[in-house]
């Protein structure tokens, strides 16, 4: 087991963050704010408050409050996990997700919102549901059978129902490997990587239900099969909200979808970039460890994701809860919270010369340690060369 940073005696230990952690479970509840007073007041800046809080004000924030690298002794994570104050605090996001996307879909169709307008509530509205992927991601890990659904529940609005299936038998398996669509490649940029990623997971779902359920003696379009459960759920919203709204409202649901589908592939593409876990002779990979995830502990986007940026504890125990999740010093740690990465990912120039340096850094020089994108391999070696020279 990887050690952990040193944590403090036990004796007198508390969670400072408990309360903090309300910043996730009420964040779909602070954007709905906006859309109300949008709606009430007729002024669409308010539908540009949650992507400038996104985009701007949580980075800002990461900056100004620094990295908190504390882990809570091993003697009171039984106790914390124990601790239901952080479910409900999980849970609490549910109703605030599904009142946002409602509310926002009425007023798509009814707000007469004006082209910036719409703009902005998908922004608002699609954000907060990618968002909601990382609290499904976070029921989806749990044995409960409850948390388990309701993490397909949760992924409805924004018809990404297999990533239950993809990401806890796929992507878990094969992280940091060329076989992972969720891994992003070294040298590869996020345009790329995002149909690879798309449609890789969505062939990958499919194949592990078609071999679950061929192992239980069905065909694939058995009604056990999980990617359908979920995909149904996401016809079973968008029909009821065709149904009240009319048609109208259905190019405003598929575009907020993709928008905040988009959210979550930049956040696979920024959490394993390049990272590789070394193939034995006999093929198979070695285990996953802290070093092949990239870590962050700035607190404010930590505090608004469920201590997702936490990804190599996450990778090593992942039925771990959000709260109790540590701290690794040999973990390689990204230079910023998601939120202040989500803008350079999109840029790859700035994105490659922020994260390839620190990806040559981490495998000491060596490109072959590297999860390289095959085309890039020549010209980064070159370079990679030229610089020892």
């Amino acid at each position: 087991m990887p050690a952990a940073l040193a944590t403090p005696s036990p004796t007198r230990w508390r969670d400072t963050k408990r309360y903090a952690w309300l910043l996730s479970g009420a964040f779909p509840g602070l954007a709905w704010l906006n859309v109300w007073h949008a709606d009430r007041s007729g002024h669409v800046a308010w539908l540009w408050v949650m992507p400038v809080v996104m985009y701007t004000v949580i980075p800002l924030l990461d900056w100004l409050l620094g990295e908190d690298r504390s882990n809570p002794p091993e003697s009171q994570v039984a106790a914390l996990e124990a601790d239901r104050w952080y479910l409900a605090v999980l849970v609490l996001f549910v109703p605030l997700q599904f009142g946002l996307t409602v509310h926002g879909a009425w007023l798509a169709v009814h707000g007469g919102l004006g082209l910036l307008g719409l703009m902005g509530l998908v922004l608002t509205v699609g954000g907060i549901n990618g968002v909601a992927i990382n609290t499904a991601h976070e029921l989806g890990h749990k044995h409960a059978a409850w948390e388990r659904w309701l993490s397909r529940v949760v992924l409805a609005p924004v018809a990404y129902g297999h990533f239950f299936v993809e990401h806890n038998r796929g992507h878990h398996r094969r992280v940091a490997t060329p076989e992972d669509p969720a891994s992003a490649r070294l040298g590869e940029s996020f345009w790329a990587f995002l149909p690879r990623t798309v449609l890789g997971s969505l062939r990958s779902a499919w194949q592990l239900e078609r071999q679950r359920l061929a192992g239980r003696g069905h065909g694939p379009w058995h009604w056990r099969n999980e990617c359908l459960q979920a995909w149904a759920m996401t016809v079973v919203l968008y029909t009821g909200l065709v149904a009240w709204l009319g048609w109208a409202v259905l190019p405003f649901l598929l575009v907020q979808a993709a928008y905040g589908a988009q959210l979550l592939e930049v956040v696979n593409y920024i959490e394993h970039y390049g990272l590789l876990r070394r193939q034995g002779a006999d093929g198979r990979y070695e285990r996953c460890a802290p070093e092949h995830s990239w870590n962050s502990n700035h607190r404010m986007s930590n505090l608004f994701l469920y201590h997702l940026q936490r990804h190599s504890d996450h990778h090593a125990h992942p039925a771990r809860r959000y709260q109790a999740l540590r701290h690794f010093e040999q973990a390689p740690q990204l230079p910023s919270g998601y939120a202040g990465l989500l803008l350079v990912a999109y840029v790859p120039p700035l994105w490659f010369r922020l994260m390839d340096p620190r990806v040559k850094a981490h495998y000491g020089g060596e490109l072959g340690r590297a999860n390289v994108q095959p085309g890039a391999r020549e010209r980064l070696a070159a370079a990679w060369r030229a610089e020892r020279l």
